[in-house]
């Protein structure tokens, strides 16, 4: 699994040259450049030539980045795959998974290419099909992480839309579960109302608490947000630092468990605490 944080995972339009250039600066822990729905049918091939380029000059540092093309059994998808090859990319995210056969293909794509060799891929999880098929697909070949596509899951499902989002819960549990499964990093699905601050709060919160990563995002505004609730608080942190000392000290007495705070703190509690003390450690550097 990717050990660096992917607390916000903002979708820049491969298109639009001045969003990729704003983007070197954004606090967004990874990027999706995005050829599939951001951008018009017309400007498909100007894009993915855009953004061939831009990957070659700019620099976006150790932000996770990921190239949404367009699905292969469409008509840009491979010429999409054609041009962005030659950057290099560090990651492809394939949209319109619904099966490990999707992702096969994919991975014999890069496979007949030099330029592909280390490019991982991802997969954006937003069909019926593709949750029911979730732990195959997670264990397919080159396989990174996956996206929750949950407008697109909502519309194929006919769902309402609901703040708590209960009509979604079992997808993304679904989702969750086979990422974590096969170690994968899973990032919940978009936001639409990017102004309203207290609603995206509140799917964040929601989106961590079941065991996201982190949070995809539509524009600039929500990154504050999404950075803030899912990295480790200062309470857990100091939780997590104390739980590791008591535990050593109960082993060095030769216990099997310690207690903290009227808690039993016991070995998988302490891999709990070690993972909080990691992630704090790698957003601090």
């Amino acid at each position: 699994m990717d050990t660096r944080p992917f607390r916000s995972v903002l979708y820049i339009p491969g298109s639009k040259e001045r969003a990729l250039h704003k983007a070197t600066d954004l606090p967004t822990d990874a990027i999706i450049f995005d050829l599939e729905d951001a951008v018009a049918i017309d400007e498909k091939p100007r894009a993915r030539k855009l953004l061939a380029e831009t990957l070659q000059t700019l620099d976006y540092g150790n932000r996770a980045k990921l190239v949404r093309i367009n699905a292969l059994s469409s008509e840009w998808g491979a010429d999409d795959l054609d041009v962005i090859a030659a950057a290099r990319p560090e990651a492809i995210l394939l949209p319109k998974v619904d099966c490990a056969a999707h992702i096969e293909d994919l991975a014999r794509r890069l496979d007949a290419r030099p330029e592909t060799a280390e490019t991982r891929i991802w997969a954006m999880m937003e069909s019926p099909l593709g949750i029911l098929n979730a732990l195959e697909i997670a264990g397919a070949p080159r396989m990174a992480g996956f996206i929750m596509g949950t407008n697109d899951l909502a519309k194929d499902m006919g769902l309402r839309y609901r703040a708590d989002r209960m009509p979604l819960l079992a997808s993304l549990q679904m989702g969750v579960l086979a990422a974590k499964a096969r170690g994968l990093v899973v990032v919940d699905g978009v936001y639409n109302a990017f102004r309203d601050g207290a609603g995206l709060k509140a799917e964040c919160e929601q989106g961590r608490d079941m065991g996201f990563d982190g949070k995809s995002l539509i524009h600039p505004a929500q990154l504050e947000i999404a950075n803030r609730i899912f990295a480790p608080s200062s309470d857990e942190i100091d939780t997590a630092r104390r739980q590791i000392e008591a535990y050593n000290a109960a082993t060095a007495r030769g216990e099997g468990v310690a207690v903290l705070d009227g808690k039993i703190v016991e070995n998988l509690h302490i891999v709990t605490a070690k993972q909080i003390l990691a992630k704090a450690e790698a957003l601090a550097s």
